[in-house]
């Protein structure tokens, strides 16, 4: 019998090396490099993946021309979630396999398993390595969704779950957690990243090979990076990440890698005692509702892939009690902050050198959207001022160094989406008014060229 081949994998980009090295040198990390054990013979487990296909058409590839090649979809199978739908990109595709992951306790479990139970016409296998089958049946019950075809199985052996899905023919299957489960051809034990490694490949060739399609479910570490090898994510179709506080009872579903559709994509959920609720219209539920003679909060049109949403920026500026004045951002990039405090002190005159700044995005979101600028430092300057901006009003434009205000992309989205909800007055860049019609919405726009504008227009 032949030996088992030693090699050395990077836990943070997957870089492959015959001997270990001190330094990476694909990512440029130190001692990163750990000791994995690649079995010599992987006949058995491809024996044993060909077995669990045996039941389903395989799919056999042949060379062919790109010109023969049809460039529409392929049929996506609805998950009956509107808001994991656009996240996948129009939903799951056959033979795709899907890496979910988020923190513990954070509801990914509640939210694959409170999926597959509302999709009755699937033959779904959900195999649970972590929770018994007594406790998944009590979590059912509390979601109160009932799946005739729903078959559950609890087990870590990655021969066993093969042979019992050559027994069941499933349509969909579901891995909680790949962390869990463990195969006889290494000689290691579960979650290593050996382990890992070997049975998400496997389970890439039953997908590839059957057309069925895998949820893997994923552990994060403390630092929010998926735990195990970093070829994980290589391996997968779509990386969709499961975030949010706990103390909040918001969750956001975000695609981080996503080979068939956009990565910009979020789904907004609402925990609740009987599960996940699918939150259509966000921007209701991030304002709050009573800010009248409120200082520091300013209202801004954000945009997440290709839906609009309105947030709540909230800005606290005070005295530095322990003459270092602190700068805190949640939700929103620190260095771009400032960067913001720096042109508010520069270009417009005030002074924040010896003041506190705490930004906060409400809802315990984290925006990316450069058209934040704007809404940033006008509640900083309300702050500061001790001065509330006017109910009614909201903004949107990027911050350039000089203090220009940029243009911004999709404006008319952003525009409609604040006149949807009831807002009387929006700021906006003057460079997108070239071309756009405004007389065809009831809302006051105020075209703005530098930040000392949008502050005379917004606190007079």
């Amino acid at each position: 019998m032949a030996k088992d081949k030693t090699a050395y994998v990077c836990s943070n980009c997957g870089q492959e090396s015959p001997k270990w090295i001190g330094k990476c040198p694909a990512c440029g990390q130190w001692n990163t490099f750990k000791e994995i054990k690649i079995a010599a013979d992987t006949k058995q487990q491809a024996a044993t993946t060909a077995a669990a296909t045996a039941g389903h058409s395989l799919r056999h590839n042949k060379v062919l021309r790109l010109r023969d090649i049809s460039s529409k979809d392929d049929p996506r199978i609805d998950m009956h979630d509107a808001e994991l739908n656009r996240v996948l990109g129009g939903g799951l595709v056959p033979g795709s396999i899907v890496l979910l992951g988020g923190e513990p306790g954070i509801g990914k479990s509640t939210l694959s398993l409170q999926t597959m139970l509302n999709m009755p016409e699937k033959k779904i296998l959900y195999v649970s390595g972590e929770e018994s089958a007594h406790q998944l049946k009590m979590r059912a019950e509390r979601l109160g969704g009932e799946n005739e075809n729903f078959m559950l199985l609890t087990e870590n052996s990655l021969e066993t779950i093969f042979d019992h899905i050559k027994e069941v023919q499933p349509e969909m299957i579901v891995i909680d957690s790949i962390q869990t489960i463990s195969t006889e051809d290494v000689e290691s034990s579960a979650g290593s990243i050996a382990q890992v490694r070997e049975c998400a490949s496997a389970l890439l060739r039953f997908a590839k090979t059957s057309g069925v399609p895998v949820i893997l479910i994923g552990h994060i570490t403390k630092e929010g990076t998926l735990a195990g090898p970093k070829i994980l994510e290589h391996i997968v179709d779509t990386v969709i990440q499961f975030e949010g506080d706990q103390h909040y009872m918001y969750r956001i579903l975000r695609s981080i890698k996503n080979r068939f559709g956009s990565t910009a994509e979020l789904g907004i959920y609402e925990m609740l005692q009987n599960g996940l609720r699918q939150v259509s219209n966000p921007s209701e539920l991030l304002l709050t509702q009573d800010r009248e003679g409120l200082s520091g909060i300013a209202i801004t049109s954000a945009i997440e892939g290709i839906r609009p949403f309105l947030v709540e920026t909230q800005a606290l500026v005070s005295t530095a009690a322990y003459g270092t004045p602190q700068r805190s951002a949640t939700g929103f990039d620190q260095r771009r902050l400032n960067m913001l405090l720096a042109v508010l002190e520069k270009r417009v005159g005030f002074k924040l050198a010896q003041k506190d700044v705490f930004v906060n995005i409400a809802g315990g979101l984290r925006v990316t959207d450069l058209a934040m600028d704007l809404s940033v430092i006008a509640a900083v300057l309300s702050s500061n001022v001790d001065t509330p901006i006017e109910s009614g009003w909201c903004m949107a434009g990027e911050v350039g160094l000089s203090g220009e205000v940029r243009p911004i992309n999709r404006i008319e989205q952003r525009i409609a989406e604040a006149e949807k909800l009831g807002f009387t007055d929006m700021i906006i860049p003057k460079y997108n008014l070239q071309g756009f019609d405004k007389n065809k919405y009831s809302i006051r726009l105020h075209p703005v060229r530098k930040v000392e504008e949008a502050l005379r227009a917004l606190f007079g």
